[in-house]
């Protein structure tokens, strides 16, 4: 994928759809957010789970009893892209710069800040507001793995890290992917929340829904060829688990439909024929050829349908002075959306989802909200994909 989106920083804010979250509806999120942090302060809870990693029953169970009272203007503004470009911009969340604090230096500290008693009425109020909006959307999920479980995560960059293919870095072109395409309980829908950006810092997308293909390209793409594994923060044990080939592409209702998992850097291309790497690479340069820009600002969140779209983001040199980017993610489950039936099966390398939100209305998931991963004959609980290092987030790729 070295070269894919090069450089680029163009931005093509009209190649993306942009909705207006209501000054009122946004003014509701935030007070939301404040009452049920104040609830919160005087609920008996567990601090381990309640600001480190936003699971902790009480504060869920209020989240969902009250995520009901904000205007139908915020479900509205929420739902998925409805455009070919499988992304959206949502403005006027109402936030300002001073508000946050300074930019924290890796995720971990900024998990700290959401759960100290001095800076928990932005950090954590924050929080609370993208989990308010994430159900508003579907239902928040986090990973085990993955910023020690948290359900919101922090992007921004990380001293040393600056080449890595992470989302601690900052100096190297981070290329499209889908989000953790390796896993069949991936998200549908990539919610990323700007607290801070004054760089005008890109972040990439591009739709499958608008590539060209030949016929012979989208069958080769369609037949399940090849595995996705899971990149290397996720850490090792995956090797214990079975491969088994996917599909890169999906059309079953023709091209206006078609959805993908593409992640080049874990899919082993030199296992295919020629005529898949070829197919494969048409590919690759379509995303590059059809690829918009946004540079978010404070206050505006980007929507990202992971079926539809493959996202990435360009290089920019960090300060590490307390004003570098700063956003903040969530993983989306839409219930509503079916994948192919055959996904079932996999086995997810053992890798594991936190899914707080489902807990309580399926029985289809763990205890804890922990959704148990198929392992074709391997232990359940199977400690693979313990919490990261500081490069966390995507071992090569960001998620934004």
């Amino acid at each position: 994928m070295k070269g894919v989106l090069s450089e680029r920083k163009t931005l093509h804010p009209q190649d993306i759809e942009r909705r207006e979250l209501p000054a009122a509806a946004g003014r509701a999120v935030r007070e939301l957010a404040r009452e049920i942090s104040t609830t919160l302060d005087s609920t008996p809870h567990d601090p381990a789970t309640m600001a480190d990693t936003l699971t902790d029953p009480a504060l869920i169970a209020q989240i969902d009893a009250r995520v009901g009272e904000l205007p139908a203007d915020v479900r509205r503004t929420m739902r998925p892209p409805a455009t070919a470009a499988g992304a959206t911009i949502v403005s006027r969340l109402p936030l300002t710069d001073d508000e946050c604090g300074p930019t924290p230096p890796s995720w971990r500290e900024a998990a700290q800040w959401s759960g100290s008693a001095t800076r928990r009425a932005s950090s954590f109020e924050l929080d609370l507001v993208m989990l308010l909006l994430a159900r508003s959307a579907g239902e928040p999920f986090g990973w085990q793995g993955q910023q020690g479980g948290r359900l919101v995560n922090n992007i921004l960059p990380s001293p040393g890290h600056e080449h890595e293919q992470s989302g601690a870095s900052s100096k190297t072109l981070l290329s499209p992917h889908s989000e953790d395409a390796f896993h069949p309980a991936r998200a549908h829908l990539l919610m990323l929340a700007c607290l801070r950006n004054p760089d005008m810092v890109g972040t990439t997308v591009s739709s499958v829904r608008r590539v060209e293909l030949t016929a012979e390209q989208r069958r080769l793409l369609s037949v399940p060829t090849l595995p996705i594994l899971p990149d290397v923060s996720y850490g090792t044990g995956h090797e214990r688990y079975s491969a088994p080939p996917l599909p890169t592409l999906w059309t079953p209702a023709g091209p206006d439909e078609a959805t993908l998992r593409y992640d080049p850097a874990y899919t082993p291309l030199d296992d295919a024929d020629a005529e898949f790497r070829a197919a494969y690479a048409r590919l690759t340069a379509e995303l590059e050829r059809v690829c918009v820009t946004a540079a978010l600002a404070p206050g505006e969140v980007l929507l990202v349908d992971n079926d539809v779209a493959v996202h990435g983001r360009v290089p920019f040199t960090a300060r590490y002075d307390g004003t570098d980017r700063w956003l903040k993610r969530v993983n989306v489950r839409l219930p509503e959306r079916p994948r192919r039936a055959e996904e079932a099966d996999e086995n997810g390398y053992g890798q594991r989802i936190v899914a707080p939100f489902r807990a309580a209305g399926s029985t289809a998931f763990g205890s804890g909200g922990v959704e148990p991963a198929r392992t074709d004959g391997h232990r359940e609980n199977d400690p693979v994909g313990t919490e990261r290092e500081a490069a966390h987030d995507r071992g090569p790729f960001e998620h934004s």
